[in-house]
């Protein structure tokens, strides 16, 4: 019967593929697999949406069981490839999102092609744990560089204020040597070469400060924060220009109530968020305090009252302008914050202890009179005004305004002495000064005053004339005016008279009113659901130097079709930095007698970034997991060279040098502890300048034979490798106990003394910087049922969160920069700066 069986469909082949010839053979070869092919996986498209109706954005979809998945787009939207179903088997799509209910849909094979899926907010408690989404939900696979960050990691990351920016600072190519700083540098840059946006609005720092310990919190509220993005590099035009990386935020948007408030040994917070009964109108309003005082004493080399303050309020309004059947159509936003930053100081003492050789030590110790006090107050806002014109057609005008009033009073004496420590363990004298010499005396006097307005306009559309097409536009025009007295002075004396060379003086009385015109335009195109490619330009025209420039910059991702949780991203792009008023500023003349002025005709700084890399999604111990890795150069043009004194950036205020920035990014993150992210970061770079007219003296080995040039040099930003740690554990029988480690490691910055240019960029003073603070909470559930089971009672304790932090366990000395003293014979002594000792601080957070 076999044989027969196929001796007949045999021949019926032969029939059937003798009058096609060849052909034919490879038509009927190719022809039935290929339909096997396409008849193997279907497209399944839909919409997400919100309890109220509002489509929803970075929303994970997946299959349940396969790699891969997809991330729905600005209207809620996604696309992906699945499984044909069948009688035997279904295929379940699995959807989450951050803050809501995991939905899984199955489809069977009478399931629609389209789905629309609503999700429910998750406020369920288990026991201690709150359950809410996966945090891996607000992937952006199809962005070069980008990273997405859980806010509420803010609020639990062990840190001496628990600054927003401490997150920052533990990921791949962000640098930071300063823990009382919420700077940091980005990929080579400086920290003012970082763009921070909330809620579409540029924010902008205080311009005098000159030491961390004056700071202030940064700006970005983690109580008030509903998403993160951050980009280290080859961003899309649509955002602005700046060298280095952009933060982008976005502040919640309320649909009921909610409030929390936290205290600690360094201040507290309170935040409010609520809507109206018809949901119209929602408004989300946050305080915070820092007294930095605790933290501060435990820096080594001095000693005195300080009463450093900084407290802000933030507020966002949003108001519903549309229909009754569409409110959404048409929305008012309304951001207003204030910040104040009183910095006083009456230092008395000081001592630092510091190695001269291999086997001497030096103690240098320091007697004060005077005080310093510095105040900043700014105040920012910002209206927006968004409208749907069409389903696919949004437009936006926005409109902000920033004043800022700044000021430094200064008048510090200090009477230095050095002497040598016994460091014979033997001696009844081990570890005390012994020869004590006198050294010098030094006085500083500022009067320096600052104030700033910046005003803005600007509209921006976003138009999906398809569903694989995105296009965004935006024009942008802003006025500045900066008026900056300054008054400095300072001598030292060593000799018991004041030389003319050891006197500084520095008087200025300068003002700047600009205008800045800026525009973008992009388009986005989606292939399919694997392949994303957005190109697009940036132009910048300032009225001040009259340069126009233009910044192409295109991004491409690709997803493999057979293996899906791997993706592939290229990115390069032209980035500029027109001048701001601090790269501007410069000083002539005589140290005597230097006046300051402005250099008019600065132009903007130019960096060319090349980025490729890819991003793996794997499971791990039935856990998920993401590896991203990067490698980038930076080539950079038209550079303003600088120096850093502790936060302060000392520009050339010249185009007289070419950079170069390369290195390697690496992080891995995941729940290495079931239901908690932790990851591990690594950055690997190399940073270094060509200043045009830069030399060095050549010696033939007892005299000086000329000056030859000096090529290129390590940049002050030079951090050769960067690794940071964040790791989140519990108990395992009771996981509402938790513990934290935030760890953060950097090799040494070159550090040079003023007025030495041949040591500039060399190796005489780098020093590593090592810090590990952990944590420990406990979560004492107070609300185990939800709202509406208990009665619609507005206001409720939720939780409270009690926590322990141990700052800087390992008692690093870490040093924040130098002071250089110069004795009666000239030699300079290296006086390290030392950052803050081991803390201990404890918190409460409060949730309603």
């Amino acid at each position: 019967m076999l044989r027969r069986f196929l001796s007949r469909h045999t021949l019926q082949l032969h029939l059937l593929v003798r009058p096609l010839g060849g052909a034919g053979v490879l038509y009927m070869l190719t022809v039935p697999t290929a339909l096997a092919q396409q008849t193997e996986r279907i497209v399944v498209t839909g919409t997400l949406l919100d309890a109220a109706g509002k489509p929803l954005d970075q929303v994970n979809v997946e299959v349940e069981g396969q790699p891969g998945g997809t991330v729905s787009d600005d209207e809620g939207h996604f696309s992906l490839s699945v499984p044909r179903p069948s009688s035997s088997k279904a295929p379940v799509l699995v959807v989450r999102r951050l803050g809501y209910k995991t939905q899984r849909v199955v489809l069977s094979p009478t399931a629609p092609r389209e789905v629309s899926i609503v999700l429910m907010e998750d406020t369920r408690s288990l026991g201690n744990v709150t359950v809410r989404g996966n945090t891996n939900a607000a992937d952006t696979r199809e962005q070069v560089s980008v990273m997405t960050l859980d806010p509420r990691s803010a609020k639990v990351i062990p840190s001496p204020f628990g600054d927003f920016n401490a997150i920052l600072k533990t990921l791949p190519g962000v640098t930071s040597t300063n823990e009382l700083t919420s700077t940091y540098s980005v990929r080579g840059g400086n920290y003012e070469e970082n763009l921070v946006y909330v809620n579409g609005f540029e924010i902008y720092r205080p311009f005098l400060v000159t030491a961390a310990a004056q700071e202030g919190l940064s700006f970005v509220n983690p109580d008030l924060v509903t998403r993160v993005e951050f980009s280290t590099g080859g961003w899309q035009p649509k955002f602005g220009d700046k060298l280095s990386s952009v933060l982008n935020i976005e502040y919640k948007q309320p649909t009921k109530f909610g409030a929390s408030a936290s205290a600690s040994l360094v201040g507290g917070t309170a935040h409010v968020e609520a809507a109206s009964p018809n949901k119209r109108i929602s408004y989300l309003t946050g305080i915070r305090y820092k007294n930095a005082r605790n933290v501060l004493r435990s820096q080594e080399q001095e000693q005195g009252v300080y009463n450093p303050t900084f407290y802000d309020g933030q507020s966002l309004i949003t108001v519903a302008l549309g229909p009754a059947d569409n409110p959404e159509r048409t929305s008012l936003g309304l951001l207003t914050t204030f910040a104040h930053n009183n910095y006083r100081f009456s230092p008395d003492s000081g001592e630092s202890t510091f190695s001269t050789s291999a086997n001497q030590y030096t103690r240098l110790k320091i007697g004060y009179i005077g005080l310093e006090r510095m105040q900043y107050d700014t105040y920012q806002g910002g209206l927006n005004l968004r409208h749907n014109v069409r389903p696919n057609l949004q437009v936006e005008v926005l409109g902000g305004l920033l004043y800022s009033r700044e000021f430094e009073y200064r008048d510090v004496e200090a009477n230095y002495t050095l002497g040598d420590v016994n460091t014979d363990p033997d001696s009844k004298d081990y570890n005390k000064t012994t020869r004590e010499r006198s050294l010098a005396t030094r006085f500083n006097h500022s009067r320096n005053y600052l104030t700033a307005w910046v005003a803005t306009l600007e509209t921006r559309g976003t138009w999906t004339p398809g569903q694989a097409h995105t296009i965004r536009w935006g024009v942008k025009a802003g006025r500045e005016n900066i008026d900056d007295k300054l008054n400095e002075y300072s001598f030292a004396d060593s000799a018991g008279f004041v030389p003319d060379a050891r006197r500084t003086r520095l008087r200025s009385d300068l003002n700047l009113e600009s205008t800045r015109y800026q525009g973008y335009v992009q388009h986005t195109i989606a292939f399919d659901s694997l392949r994303t490619l957005t190109y697009g330009a940036r132009l910048n025209y300032w009225t001040v130097n009259g340069q126009l420039t233009v910044s192409p910059r295109v991004q491409y991702s690709f997803i493999s079709p057979r293996r899906p949780n791997v993706s592939w991203k290229a990115a390069a792009g032209v980035y500029v930095q027109p001048p701001f008023y601090r790269e501007l500023r410069a000083q002539i003349g005589a140290p005597q007698n230097q006046t300051g002025y402005l250099n008019l005709e600065l132009r903007a700084q130019r960096s060319l970034h090349f980025i490729v890399g890819n991003e793996v999604r794997f499971r791990q111990w039935d856990r998920p997991f993401k590896f991203t890795g990067e490698a980038y150069y930076k080539y950079l043009t038209d550079v303003v060279p600088y120096d850093i004194d502790n936060v302060r950036l000392r520009y050339f205020a010249k185009n007289n040098a070419r950079a170069y920035a390369a290195g390697i990014d690496a992080r891995v993150s995941g729940e290495f502890v079931k239901g908690v992210e932790s990851w591990f970061s690594l950055g690997v770079l190399t940073t270094r300048e060509n200043i045009a007219g830069d030399s060095i003296n050549t010696y033939n080995g007892t005299m000086t034979t000329g000056r030859v040039p000096k090529g290129y040099i390590r940049r002050p930003s030079d951090q050769r490798v960067n690794l940071g740690v964040f790791f989140q554990d519990n108990l395992p029988n009771i996981p509402s106990v938790k513990g934290y480690v935030n760890l953060v490691f950097g090799t040494g910055l070159p550090f040079s003394p003023p007025g030495l240019p041949d040591l500039r960029g060399t190796n005489k003073l780098t020093r590593s910087y090592k810090r590990v603070d952990m944590g420990f909470s406990k979560v004492v559930a107070l609300r185990t049922t939800a709202p509406e089971q208990d009665g619609g009672k507005p206001i409720q304790l939720e939780s409270l969160w009690l926590g322990l932090e141990i700052l800087n366990i390992l008692a690093a000395d870490n040093v924040a920069g130098y002071n250089y003293l110069q004795d009666l014979n000239g030699q300079i002594y290296s006086i390290p700066n030392f950052l803050s000792q081991r803390v201990v601080n404890l918190r409460a957070i409060v949730r309603f």
